[in-house]
């Protein structure tokens, strides 16, 4: 295949993955951008596997045909309460296959001609250095954020003293490295691996600190970071593709980090070094939960049959129970007896960003009735019933009201503001950031006790008999 041809190939694959990112920022347009990005991605790999002679057509259809085979498996047995632990480990692929491309390239024959020629390429080993140093990271963080998300129970939020400097030492020990191997050529190979090794262990100690309330964060700052190792492994390659994609990657996924901080309250530097807000003492749950009232869904279904709008804020909870198709059917029969119904999205609802998105488009809600945080909150005064199924702290109103909480000033979703608020939770426990929710015992709230999904099932059934 020419070059030329190539090059048109790349093209084409560099503009269906701009149009398809641009798909994604919207629901109504993200099937089809996601489409479009994994057509573009066909489109630069078979280029790339017959430009480089890397596989006959033969060798690429097999290939193509496995790599189709496990993609459909994983989408088939994959649960959805299970994605953001599959996005973690896709990102951690993503920044090894980096590392151990730098390091190919390190060992092969064109590095070692050019190193005995003399001739001066500082450029590509400061991209070679970079796609190690980040990649590293990606790996290591991501494997580590993924155990988290599985609650391995190997994997928990550690700290100790003195554990900030040496991350600060790991981390000018892997600068100090990549500049060794950006400089001297004729170690380049020792040194990018003693660079993968400290990076290996800086990814680990950033991300084991961490804790899980600030989990979406950390995917997206990872899902960066993998972008921007591909980024500067398109330098070593010389390959304008893999370039463009990597920074397309690297700079959606610092805009989607800095939306989730700023989604949390949170500054980034107090993401990475596992640093809450607030220092005050917290309520204990005996001294918010005095005035809790439980109901029934037969007591549920009375208050929605002379609601005039209801809204729905999804979170973890609901995936977990896989709620999603019981909650489409109470919202078309909901519809169905003139009822408005709306879905307030908080963007840190549950562990991934796009989480609770994702799981109601998967059960065909209307794109339309998802509203966004703000939105929600203007109209609040007209909600008459407001469901929370399975959120916790992204309707916490400690967040406005407690400058010593841990989510002080983090955005919610106001639903305590509703005329009357359903909380459908298995117990009282508290979500990630672990501190009690006043919600839960308002004057305008009632707990519905029961599993996310037959909670909203008998709530359904009594609807219909009703």
């Amino acid at each position: 295949m020419s070059p030329d041809l190539i090059d048109l190939f790349y093209l084409l694959a560099a503009i269906l993955f701009i149009i398809g990112l641009k798909g994604l920022t919207k629901p109504r347009t993200a099937v089809k951008g996601n489409l479009l990005g994994s057509l573009a991605m066909l489109i630069a790999v078979v280029a790339t596997m017959l430009h480089q002679d890397v596989l006959s057509v033969g060798g690429l259809l097999i290939a193509m045909a496995v790599g189709s085979v496990v993609g459909v498996v994983l989408a088939l047995k994959i649960e959805m309460t299970a994605m953001p632990q599959l996005v973690a480990l896709f990102n951690g692929l993503g920044g090894g296959a980096s590392v151990l491309v730098a390091g190919a390239y390190l060992a092969g024959k064109e590095f070692s001609g050019k190193v005995a020629s003399g001739n001066s390429f500082a450029d590509v080993l400061t991209a070679t250095a970079a796609s190690g140093l980040i990649g590293a990271i990606t790996l290591s963080g991501s494997l580590v954020a993924f155990g988290k998300l599985q609650e391995l129970k190997f994997i928990k939020d550690i700290s100790f003293p003195g554990q900030k400097l040496l991350n600060l030492v790991l981390a000018l020990a892997s600068i100090g490295f990549g500049y060794l191997v950006a400089t001297q050529p004729q170690h380049a190979e020792l040194w990018f691996w003693l660079m993968t090794i400290t990076s290996t262990a800086l990814g680990i100690l950033l991300v084991i600190s961490i804790g899980g309330a600030d989990m979406p964060v950390v995917i997206a700052l990872l899902n960066s970071y993998s972008g921007l190792a591909a980024s500067a492994t398109g330098f070593v390659l010389n390959n304008n593709l893999l370039i463009i994609a990597g920074s397309l990657v690297g700079a959606s996924g610092l805009i989607l980090t800095r939306i989730m901080c700023d989604a949390m309250n949170r500054s980034l530097w107090a993401v990475l070094f596992g640093t809450m807000q607030g220092g005050g003492k917290a309520l204990s749950a005996d001294e918010v939960y005095t005035n809790v009232k439980s109901t029934s869904a037969d007591e549920v279904a009375m208050m929605l049959e002379v609601a005039q709008t209801v809204l729905i804020v999804p979170g973890y909870g609901m995936a977990v129970a896989q709620a999603q198709h019981a909650v489409r059917d109470l919202t078309n029969q909901l519809l169905g007896k003139d009822i408005n119904v709306l879905f307030g999205i908080h963007p840190v609802a549950g562990r991934m960003p796009g989480h609770m998105n994702v799981l109601l488009a998967e059960a065909d809600i209307d794109y339309d009735r998802l509203k966004e945080m703000d939105e929600v909150n203007s109209m609040m005064d007209q909600i008459d019933v407001a469901i929370i199924l399975g959120a916790n702290d992204v309707v916490n109103p400690l967040a406005r009201t407690d400058p010593d909480s841990p989510i002080a000033g983090m955005p919610i979703i106001d639903a305590d503001k509703a005329r009357t608020v359903i909380v459908i939770k298995r117990s009282l426990s508290p979500g990630f950031a672990g501190i009690a929710n006043p919600l839960f015992s308002a004057d305008n709230a009632l707990m519905l006790f029961a599993d996310g999904k037959q909670a909203i099932v008998d709530i359904n059934k009594a609807l219909q008999e009703g």
